[in-house]
């Protein structure tokens, strides 16, 4: 899901098990038995970020083949601007401006998802043109 507050800016995060420390990207989790998929877009937000969410929109789907999965793909608004990390599976989370977004990949302090990714897609919607 990616998640945008009051001014725009997107909601990124670090997972604990990337290799890679400059990788962000877009919130993402699960479906659990009996929850639909806004449920668990916003309770996956919440778990990991600690930032509540209220619209909830689809943006698209995306087959995964590990582990056999379908991805799907949410635009939401944040309903707070507080962020508590759950430091189990997200260990860093930050509100950025497309110019703060911009700076940090030309400086190679953060790397964007992979081409092929719906989370990548997902970041250039919100951007607004395709990341280089």
């Amino acid at each position: 899901t990616s998640v945008v507050d009051g001014d725009d800016r997107l909601l990124l995060q670090h997972n604990a098990e990337w290799d890679d420390d400059r990788l962000y990207s877009v919130s993402a989790g699960f479906v659990e038995s009996g929850e639909n998929l806004e449920h668990a877009a916003r309770r996956e937000a919440r778990e990991e970020t600690g930032v509540g969410l209220g619209e909830v929109r689809y943006l698209g789907s995306q087959p995964w083949p590990y582990p056999a999965s379908l991805m799907v793909a949410f635009t939401a608004r944040a309903r707070s601007i507080d962020i508590h990390v759950d430091d189990r599976e997200t260990v860093d989370a930050r509100w950025m401006s497309r110019e703060e977004y911009s700076d940090a990949l030309t400086s190679e302090t953060m790397v964007a998802p992979g081409r092929a990714t719906i989370a990548r897609y997902m970041i250039e919607q919100w951007y607004g043109r395709e990341l280089d």
